[in-house]
């Protein structure tokens, strides 16, 4: 089913940042990589935004989940 791969894509994309630890990086490697990380960074938050956005004109909220 199209939607449990669109999840499981989106589930790896979440892995895929929380593995991302940009305070490990040397300043050299931060300094090289700003540009491609600032237009990454960006184009994530508009993406997320336009998820978001789908999902409130559908008349639906979007809630943190509530810690156990």
């Amino acid at each position: 089913m199209r939607t449990n791969n669109e999840m499981a894509r989106l589930q790896a994309a979440v892995s895929a940042l929380g593995d991302v630890h940009v305070s490990a990086w040397s300043e050299d490697t931060l300094k090289d990589q700003l540009g491609e990380l600032s237009a990454t960074l960006v184009t994530l938050d508009a993406l997320l935004s336009r998820v978001a956005d789908e999902v409130r004109a559908r008349g639906l909220r979007i809630e943190e989940p509530v810690s156990a």
